[in-house]
């Protein structure tokens, strides 16, 4: 069994099991959890978090799913195969979110595109040099 931290925040106005299912999901395409490793039981993670049963298994039923788990009878639940292309889908989704944010906080600071590109080359991000 996996021991993964989980950090639940009470103040996010995100309900817990969508904060668990978050996590876990951010684990597994990032590559932190790998395909077939068992995740903590149920009970074992509620009583970890100090949350319902019923809060758990909802965040597991909800990675399921979506194919991130899949459960093996009396065994548990493990990471499931990964869809190559379902994954690079979700980092460009996740990309083109955190740009949109930087796009809001360069116009809170008075920059521009060309300004952005060049804090990108100046951080060694690019690939040309």
């Amino acid at each position: 069994m996996s021991r993964i931290d989980i950090i639940i925040r009470n103040t996010s106005g995100q309900p817990i099991y969508d904060q668990i299912y978050s996590q876990i999901k951010d684990l597994i395409v990032s590559g932190q959890l790998k395909e077939g490793e068992p995740l903590p039981s149920i009970r074992a993670l509620s009583k970890d978090l100090r949350i319902s049963v019923i809060t758990t298994k909802r965040a597991y039923d909800e990675l399921e799913k979506e194919g991130f788990i899949y459960t093996v009878a009396a065994k548990g639940c493990f990471v499931a195969e990964k869809n190559v292309e379902f994954i690079r889908e979700e980092n460009l989704k996740r990309i083109e979110d955190l740009m949109q944010e930087i796009g809001r906080l360069a116009a809170t600071c008075g920059l521009k595109s060309h300004d952005l590109i060049e804090m990108f080359r100046l951080l060694g991000l690019d690939e040309e040099e």
